[in-house]
């Protein structure tokens, strides 16, 4: 399949190391990956689902004690310490490297070695980064079919070059006490070991996109970032696309998806889904920050998912979807999870354990964390810019988080050094559904803490660099919280699809044509300029949602100040400068 001289001295190295019984390179080809699952359904690795009601679709279960991203065990190798930096496990790469031989020398003895060549990003496009993953699992290929572009073309656009990322995955035994995700920074090279799930083993999702990604883009002056692209339409047909960094459980696949309000659709209002969860921004030749989706699928968290949360999630699912961990209703092999409808469909149900289950115990029969990977181009909203590669220009980045008093329901940051500081300070409150105390504030700066491949003050000083290089055509940075509550704990504002009304102030504030309050922590909405026609909230109420209380605001300071001394003297001066400025403002 290639001649590259890199990929064959590296595939024969694994191979002699691994020891399959046999060697097989994935093309990418329909013939190839239909005899794999084909295979895989006759062991038990996938199972067939119903082909008119799902067609092309399959249910995998990983292993019990597998079934989530384990940050505990996931670990930056860098040769100095110090370059992982606080937020991040380090290991020394030479005592990582020993480790990992030992565990998957002869690994792959009885089992088939696939190699897979992936792009991130459109073949050819100026975007595209390129991979190659070996693995002994057929769940891996087929995943990764769907969530990159992947196959022979993938070398035609290699050549005879070296620059391609290297990733070995072994499952093993599965023994989660031997679990490890090795990211080799200086070596482009990430091995995971131990694991059949999604989101330790499919290498190019947040292993590559974002882990080894980040560091090449500080290397190379742009950015990975772990963020959803959106298109907004309007009436006049104009198209603005914006990028957004939400913590898990903000609403940012819902706000990829996001389906206009009645009213707006009436008034000719569309929105266009470029990526979920993935941006990688470069400067383009016109000076502004353009942004592409590296993904070609969604690996998406399963319950909640449902036609009424969020319907283009759901549509996104209907064929050629492979689905992890979720309920198996076996009268007619389809799926269930909690929060699709309000009760479990009759019949003959196995939950996400392969059990026979009904509900009626309490149980959930879907895990939690179950998953759907499914083709970008399933969604019935998927921008036609997501196909060609060349990325969209970014007029706003939102960061947002889950606070229930502090943060109003939006603001923009005073300029693109105010709004690293806004990004850097993300945060969200714990809630009865996570464990431990309720209201607990985390931070998560710009939603990257566990996928930040190297030490995050570095990561903030390249985000300063990046905003000298866009100097006046750098996008406008705003904050937003869909989560205020009132005294009895209810959100106020209605959120999903009316969030547009949000984000028609953000684009008109993008192109000047909205007014704005001044406050110590950026520039408010005058409560005028925010549409809230259709909507039972009052003018009053919505004034209260944009209200900026200074003294949780002077309390959150002091949280932010015992943050930054993490960083030590990494933290960028240009951030303690924006600290001591609110504090100032703040009085």
């Amino acid at each position: 399949m290639t001649k590259n001289a890199s990929v064959l001295k590296w595939v024969e190295e694994k191979k002699n190391w691994l020891q399959p019984d046999e060697v097989m390179w994935i093309d990418g080809s329909e013939a190839q990956l239909e005899m794999l699952r084909a295979q895989a359904c006759q062991t038990g690795e996938l199972i067939k689902l119903n082909e008119e009601k799902l067609p092309g679709c399959y249910l995998h279960r990983s292993n019990p004690n597998d079934v989530a991203r384990v940050e505990g065990r996931t670990f930056i190798c860098s040769e100095k310490e110090e370059d992982a930096g606080p937020t991040n496990n380090w290991m020394a790469p030479d005592k990582a490297y020993a480790l990992l031989d030992d565990i998957t020398k002869g690994a792959y003895h009885g089992r088939t070695m696939y190699v897979i060549p992936y792009s991130m990003g459109a073949i050819g496009s100026p975007f595209a980064k390129y991979g190659i993953e070996i693995t002994d699992s057929i769940y891996v290929v087929v995943s990764m079919a769907i969530m990159t572009r992947m196959g022979e073309a993938v070398f035609d656009a290699l050549g005879d070059s070296e620059d391609w990322i290297r990733g070995l995955h072994c499952k093993c035994d599965i023994d989660a006490e031997k679990r490890y995700i090795c990211h080799f920074p200086q070596d482009n090279t990430i091995i995971s070991v131990n694991s059949g799930y999604g989101g330790n083993v499919l290498l190019g999702k947040k292993c590559f996109a974002l882990r080894i990604a980040s560091n090449l883009g500080r290397q190379e002056g742009w950015l990975a970032e772990h963020m959803l692209i959106l298109g907004i339409e309007n009436p006049q047909g104009e198209v603005r696309y914006v990028t957004g960094a939400f913590p898990s459980a903000c609403g940012k696949t819902n706000l990829a998806m996001l389906i206009p309000p009645e009213g707006y659709r009436k008034k000719g209002w569309k929105c266009w889904t470029v990526g979920d969860d993935i941006a990688w921004l470069r400067v383009g030749p016109d000076g502004r920050l353009w942004a592409v989706n590296p993904e070609n699928g969604f690996f998406g968290v399963a319950p909640g998912t449902s036609e009424k949360s969020n319907p283009n999630a759901l549509a996104s699912t209907s064929r050629n979807t492979i689905f992890t961990n979720v309920v198996l209703n076996e009268d007619d092999m389809t799926v269930w999870w909690e929060g699709m409808t309000k009760q479990p469909p009759q019949g003959h149900l196995r939950n996400w354990k392969g059990e026979v289950w009904d509900g009626s115990d309490g149980t959930r029969g879907a895990h939690p964390n179950s998953r759907f990977t499914a083709p970008a181009e399933n969604c019935p909203c998927i921008s036609e810019e997501f196909f060609k590669g060349t990325g969209v220009p970014i007029s706003a980045i939102i960061f947002g988080g889950r606070r229930a008093k502090t943060a109003p329901l939006v603001y923009q940051s005073f300029n693109w050094q105010h709004g690293v500081f806004v990004g850097s300070i993300m945060a969200s409150e714990t809630t009865a559904a996570a464990t431990g105390a309720v209201g607990v504030v985390r931070r998560d700066p710009m939603a990257m803490l566990p996928f930040c491949g190297y030490h995050m003050g570095d990561y903030w000083a390249h985000w300063l660099e990046m905003g000298e290089k866009l100097g006046d055509k750098a996008p406008k940075i705003f904050n937003v919280n869909w989560f205020r509550t009132d005294d009895e704990g209810h959100f106020i504002w209605p959120g999903f699809g009316d969030n547009l009304r949000v984000l028609e102030w953000i684009l008109k504030r993008c192109e000047g044509k909205a007014d704005a309050v001044e406050t110590p922590i950026g520039f408010v909405p005058h409560a005028e300029d925010i549409n809230i026609e259709g909507l039972e909230i009052s003018l009053d109420t919505l004034k209260g949602l944009l209200d900026v209380d200074r003294d949780l605001w002077k309390s959150e300071t002091e949280g932010i100040t015992e943050f930054y001394a993490k960083f030590g003297n990494k933290l960028p001066a240009e951030l303690r400068h924006q600290l001591d400025a609110l504090k100032a403002r703040l009085g």
